[in-house]
């Protein structure tokens, strides 16, 4: 086993090495009155200030955000930009309506860095879903026959054929996708905040919402003022059962990631492909992706990779020793041993929320049918968090028909239990389908050289 030199506590993901500079907004120090009032500084909340603004300029709208743009699972992700909308395979005439949905949402992303040149670091080469058994690859391979012949571009890899593009061990077979990508989300959220400030849009950082009290006009209660809304958006995702909403409906996963240092081009494809992202089918599920400096971005794998803290807690302390971090090594390795030199630089956390249906929500409630939502992405949020402006832009103009065919329109996500039983059934499932998040690891691995994250 390599010597661990160091550990990390600031839990700063990768995302932030190179990103621009980003001046806080100032936090709200007043009462204010807006038409709009969106919660939460993320892909949510931020492409829908920025759909709602651009087609509705009349329009009075505030973000309020508990600390900084990007704090929350948009600037702590895997980066990968991935089709549908569901974690499970579904009806197939379903699964290619979501496809197309969502590499519709990648293209209008494209096309929006592209209209207003921004600086946003996003390579779209495709991604890598790989079968870990014979028996899921024959099922995947038949699958994407007939998903390919209703158009959907993939395409099935055979063991051994991979021709370079995955080098990852244990591989039955692999479906290649090759509309999917890889986006740097605290370049776009820091790209799109002076459009936003030039549209009207209020931004107040460092700005917790406290309370929410619904009625025709909603009062939201902060540290600095009150805001009174005609219509709120709830753009807080795993965080949003802190606000008194989806509690039963809504889990809020801690999802542990680590990231290795820039790697020689020549190193990156001898030992882990020219692939840009990778994921594997079992369920605790394993993701990688390539940034644009050839870091190699890993989560997933093992039960240490994901956790749930006892009444929805969000708050993660990190270290490159604990059990954790130990455990993605691991699950790293497992898959890519050529990598048993490389530096790793990058260890941080960040809440998921996910649905028992495994997908994600966007629709209208309240009794006064002002309170928008969109959450719960189950992993899917890259794409579809960014997707959900456009979603929630229409149902405030009251255009709700492009959306009905959708499983997340107007999706109420309930059946998860109350605490105790929440915590207890998280940690019983985990302990059936692996080791316990606490069990120790004893089993010697040659992990990679660890280092202390400079840059970020």
């Amino acid at each position: 086993m390599l010597a661990i030199n160091g550990t990390f506590d600031d839990n700063r993901s990768v995302w932030l090495v190179g990103a621009a500079a980003d001046a806080p907004a100032p936090a709200l120090a007043q009462d204010i009155a807006v038409d709009v009032a969106i919660i939460g500084g993320g892909f949510t909340g931020v492409s829908t200030a920025y759909q709602m603004s651009r087609r509705m300029p009349h329009l009075g709208i505030a973000l309020l955000e508990g600390r900084r743009l990007g704090n929350g699972a948009s600037g702590r992700s895997g980066g990968m930009m991935l089709n549908g909308i569901t974690v499970a395979d579904g009806d197939l005439e379903d699964e290619v309506r979501e496809h197309d949905l969502t590499h519709r949402a990648m293209d209008a992303i494209e096309a929006l860095i592209a209209e207003h040149g921004l600086k946003v670091r996003l390579q779209r080469a495709g991604s890598v879903k790989v079968c870990t058994t014979n028996r899921a690859a024959e099922e995947a391979h038949a699958r994407v026959e007939k998903l390919a012949a209703l158009g959907l571009p993939l395409r099935f890899l055979a063991r051994g054929k991979l021709d370079g593009l995955l080098r990852a061990q244990g591989v039955a077979g692999a479906v290649f996708d090759a509309s999917e990508g890889v986006m740097n989300g605290v370049d776009l959220i820091r790209a799109l905040r002076p459009l936003l400030v030039a549209q009207g849009v209020a931004i107040h950082e460092a700005t917790p919402v406290l309370q929410v009290r619904e009625g025709r006009t909603i009062e939201l209660t902060t540290p600095g003022g009150t805001v009174r809304a005609g219509a709120i958006v709830l753009a807080t995702n795993g965080y949003t059962p802190r606000l008194g909403y989806f509690r039963t409906g809504l889990l809020p996963v801690i999802s542990h990631a680590i990231a290795t240092d820039p790697l020689p081009p020549e190193l990156l494809a001898s030992a882990f492909g020219s692939a840009t992202a990778f994921a594997d089918d079992k369920p605790r599920l394993a993701y990688a992706s390539v940034d644009g400096d050839g870091r190699i971005v890993f989560g997933g794998g093992t039960n240490h990779a994901y956790g749930y803290q006892f009444g929805n807690r969000t708050a993660s302390n990190v270290s490159l020793n604990d059990a954790a971090g130990r455990a993605l090594l691991r699950s790293l390795l497992a898959y890519f041993p050529g990598l048993g030199d490389v530096t790793v630089r990058h260890r941080w956390s960040g809440p998921l929320g996910l649905t028992l249906a495994r997908h994600c929500a966007m629709g209208v409630r309240g009794s006064h049918n002002n309170i928008y939502y969109a959450l719960g992405y189950s992993g899917h949020g890259v794409v579809l968090a960014n997707l959900a402006g456009s979603v929630l832009a229409d149902l405030y103009q009251g255009n709700h028909d492009p959306w009905r065919p959708y499983a997340f329109y107007n999706y109420r996500p309930l059946g998860i239990p109350t605490e105790p039983l929440r915590w207890l059934g998280y940690h019983a499932f985990t302990m059936a389908t692996g080791h316990s998040p606490w069990k120790r690891l004893t089993a010697p691995v040659r992990m990679p050289q660890l280092g202390r994250g400079g840059g970020t």
